[in-house]
């Protein structure tokens, strides 16, 4: 009698350590009851580390009937995933302490959205990709609305219910109009498929709706309105979450629909990314001018970010997933940076958003004020920071690419965008300092240098990040 062979699930192990240790960690906690928040905590960010180190070991190959697979593009992102994971929740600790909502579920919630992350990036069938989403969304849509106090927090948690679900919807939609043309749901088989019968009006349409569900998830336009409520009603350590772990996740498995399943069909799918990357910059840049709460101008600053990354996309070649690899790793660190210096704006009184709370901060606390003008020195693009970089790359695989209108819309608006980053260091180093914060914990102090070190000094790492995301792209062509 023949046995089933097992499945190698070793391409996988950082995926299944996961969810393990996600449902270890939800039976101590429920328990353990309120005392276990810390330890908990404590457990997941250890938990992403040992999946983090898991992804640098574990096999390139195929798992799970082909549904699953490690190459070196699906490695490198969720290196970057799982890093930006741990960051995000090892900058919330001593704010849900100090807040009084610490809830074992938190952590959790994180990893298993995490989890769902690696499930994207690794997703080679319309199917797995659509569980990989999900997984994500769900634990998302719960931690946006995790502070249960909060009418904000309970806002921010349903308008992004609501519009994700129906970004899944259409998401869904465009799968079974590809589907039904194709006959297929793996990518490989249908980029076979349309590359032996031709790109059908039926496929194009399944394909818009497949891109307009993907778009959500990194808030480009036209599909940006529930960013600034969300990121301002979220507390601040789960808007540093989304702003950046979610972001890479979506724009991998953007990156890997578009490469491995829809490779023949470049020039329809080029055309759409082409103008979300336009309305998403230009918006990014001028909406962002007016804005006096610094979560929401940190998530109009998302969107136009997210605009810059689909340039290198749209250039449909190596070097321009190479530049969005590089981007997205570039994007984090900056994003997870500004973050921990917004979640050490706290007076005696609690924590305040508005951007006029930063006046005079070069007088009452001139390192985090420069790091902090580093950093936006960065976003904005101005050389020789990281982030001018990051901007060149994906520039650069336009230009090469023929997309020159694309290239030269990316620079003015990069113009522009400068505008609210230069606002915020003349409100530092110009206006009359007003009440200096507290000072901030340990974790925060630790990543502000961090990232502020890294987008200065980033030419002395830039050869190997590089190399890098080479390594990667090349593995998708």
């Amino acid at each position: 009698m023949l046995q089933p062979a097992l499945p190698d699930l070793m391409p996988a192990l950082p995926e299944i350590v996961l969810a393990i240790g996600a449902m270890v960690m939800l039976m101590f906690g429920v328990f353990r009851k309120s005392d276990s928040t810390n330890l908990i905590t404590g457990l997941a960010i250890g938990l992403l580390v040992v999946a983090l180190v898991l992804t640098l070991l574990a096999p390139a190959g195929m798992t799970m009937n082909g549904a699953f697979v490690m190459d070196e593009f699906a490695r490198t992102m969720k290196v970057l995933i799982f890093a930006a994971a741990a960051i995000a929740l090892s900058l919330g600790v001593d704010f849900v302490q100090r807040e009084g909502y610490g809830r074992f579920e938190l952590p959790v919630l994180i990893v298993l959205a995490t989890l769902g992350m690696g499930m994207m990036v690794s997703a080679t069938t319309l199917i797995a990709l659509y569980l990989g989403l999900e997984l994500m969304s769900l634990a998302l849509y719960v931690t946006a609305a995790i502070n249960r106090d909060s009418t904000r927090a309970s806002e921010a948690g349903l308008k992004y219910f609501v519009l994700g679900a129906l970004s899944s919807g259409m998401l869904l939609y465009g799968a079974s109009l590809v589907y039904g043309f194709t006959g297929h749901t793996e990518f490989g088989p249908i980029a076979d498929t349309l590359q032996a019968g031709g790109v059908s009006t039926g496929v194009i349409f399944g394909l818009v709706f497949i891109l307009a569900g993907l778009v959500f998830k990194i808030s480009a336009v036209p599909f940006h309105m529930w960013t600034p409520d969300v990121y301002e009603g979220s507390p601040t350590p789960i808007t540093a979450f989304f702003a950046a772990a979610p972001k890479i996740a979506a724009m991998a498995l953007l990156v890997r629909i578009a490469v491995d399943a829809f490779e023949p069909a470049t020039r329809e799918w080029q055309q759409v990314l082409t103008f979300v990357a336009i309305a998403s910059m230009v918006l990014g840049a001028f909406a962002a001018i007016g804005q006096r709460n610094i979560k929401r101008l940190m998530a109009y600053s998302s969107i136009g970010h997210m605009g810059f990354a689909l340039v290198g996309l749209a250039a449909g070649t190596q070097a321009g997933v190479q530049g969005v690899v590089i981007y997205m790793a570039i994007y984090a660190a900056m994003t997870l940076g500004a973050f921990a210096i917004i979640l050490s704006m706290r007076r005696a009184g609690g924590m305040v958003e508005e951007i006029d709370e930063l006046a005079g901060l070069s007088k009452t606390n001139p390192v985090q004020a420069f790091f902090l003008a580093m950093l936006l020195f960065s976003l904005a693009g101005i050389p020789p920071l990281a982030g001018f970089f990051a901007k060149y790359f994906v520039f650069l695989a336009a230009i090469e690419a023929e997309l020159y209108a694309l290239a030269i819309i990316g620079v003015l608006a990069s113009v522009v965008g400068a505008v609210y980053y230069l606002r915020i260091i003349k409100i530092m180093y110009f206006d009359e300092p007003v009440e200096g914060f507290v000072p901030a914990a340990i974790e925060l102090r630790t990543v502000t240098w961090a990232s502020g070190l890294f987008v200065v000094f980033f030419v002395f790492v830039a050869g190997p990040l590089t190399s890098w995301a080479d390594r990667a792209a090349a593995s998708l062509f």
